[in-house]
């Protein structure tokens, strides 16, 4: 195997930015406080307060089976349930009902995030009794954000079970992803593409068959694992680490076999992450773009022009895998199905990461069906002769119609 030059710069570019996080964490000594302090500390509380009224609400939202609870000023609460808003019960609420709704959540660091980004993101569990077997929805991820002056805040309930590969209708090669013991893995596509739920798929194959050591960084927390034949910890960025970043250096020195960080923000990130795959951990991410050239630029154009060169030929080294996804209508009308662009890491697909030529990744993609590769357009066709979407779906996602055409008539 081709072994990579040490390159000063990059290097010298690394140990600042660990000296800037390492001095951020030291001014952060105390803000990561323990559940029972949370509520006063910086970081609102794993749990939802009890006899707090949002209780009541998150209650009333699993006895509904509902996806998303909105509470917004000037409304009534506001549930998603199959798929349609359904308003709730009661009178429309006001700036002073929606503040003790939401103030045991609003301490000094999650008012700081809003402030800067906008918006902000965290899980909450509900300890209550169960209102019925079937369905039960006792994890949340929040998300907390100002609109007309005032705070609202979107809740998405989330699953109590970690969905199989199968389950999700999923190709059987993520299922071989996984099984090597280094390497990068990217799952890639737009917000709200199901990424999350793909990469916790995977986590949960590799627990039911091999014995590893696993870590996932995430900001939140959406899936909660149980160790199998795995031993697995969860961090979430707020509440138990600083940043993916700082988690991710200190998981290097946890002894993991697995890592999977939620998402590639950041230049410190990336270049942890490709370093961590080359030596011996298999590292499983996420980007937002819409195709694996695209995921390629977004990893090398984080680094300064001059380190450009040294990452391409790092990734060509430490990529394993691209996977792009993206959910479309289910023809049923119920719910949605997932289609997959697949490209492996073989010697042709290195050579044109080394090279930069991005432009042939998706012949690559064509030339290697045998060893696995899928099109989005094979993904597309395959779920149209399944009946799971329609054909004018699969048109409208389809990027080289001419090919889906082709594979609809095979």
């Amino acid at each position: 195997m081709t072994r990579l030059l040490p390159d000063p710069e990059l290097d010298q570019l690394v140990r600042q930015l660990n000296e800037r996080e390492a001095s951020e964490a030291e001014a952060h000594i105390g803000q990561w406080p323990t559940p029972e302090e949370a509520p006063k500390g910086t970081w609102p509380a794993a749990h939802v307060p009890s006899g707090n009224p949002l209780e009541a609400l998150l209650i009333d939202a699993a006895r509904r089976g509902a996806s998303d609870l909105h509470i917004i000023a000037g409304s009534v609460p506001v549930f998603r349930v199959g798929g349609r808003l359904v308003r709730g019960e009661g009178p429309v609420l006001s700036d002073d009902d929606v503040a003790p709704l939401l103030d045991p959540l609003l301490t000094p660091r999650v008012r700081e995030r809003i402030a800067e980004d906008g918006a902000i993101d965290f899980s909450l569990r509900l300890d209550a009794p169960a209102i019925s077997a079937e369905r039960r929805a006792w994890r949340f991820r929040v998300n907390i954000h100002r609109q007309r002056g005032t705070f609202a805040a979107s809740i998405r309930s989330l699953p109590n079970a970690v969905p199989t590969i199968a389950e999700l209708n999923l190709p059987p090669i993520l299922d071989e992803l996984v099984k090597p013991t280094r390497g990068l893995v990217l799952i890639c596509g737009p917000t709200g593409a199901g990424k999350t739920t793909t990469l916790a798929a995977m986590i949960g194959a590799i627990n039911r068959a091999e014995s590893r050591h696993i870590i996932t960084i995430e900001d939140p927390i959406e899936y909660e694992h149980r160790n199998a034949q795995s031993v697995i910890e969860q961090i979430e960025v707020g509440r138990d680490a600083p940043s993916f970043a700082s988690a991710l250096r200190a998981a290097l020195r946890q002894d993991p076999d697995v890592i999977l960080v939620g998402e590639m923000r950041d230049l410190e990130t990336v270049a942890t992450a490709l370093t961590a795959a080359e030596t011996g951990h298999l590292i499983l991410s996420t980007l937002h773009t819409s195709d694996v050239a695209q995921a390629v630029h977004r990893i090398v154009d984080v680094f300064p022009p001059g380190q450009q060169t040294q990452i391409r030929q790092q990734l060509s080294l430490s990529l394993n895998a691209i996977v792009v996804q993206q959910l479309l209508p289910a023809s049923s009308g119920n719910g949605r199905a997932v289609a997959v662009e697949v490209l492996l890491a073989n010697a042709a697909v290195r050579n044109h990461l080394r090279r930069d030529k991005m432009e042939n990744l998706i012949s690559e993609i064509t030339l290697g069906k045998r060893q696995g590769m899928i099109s989005i357009e094979d993904s597309l066709a395959r779920l149209v002769k399944q009946g799971a979407i329609t054909v004018e779906d699969a048109r409208m996602r389809s990027a080289r119609p001419d090919e889906l055409e082709s594979q609809l008539r095979t």
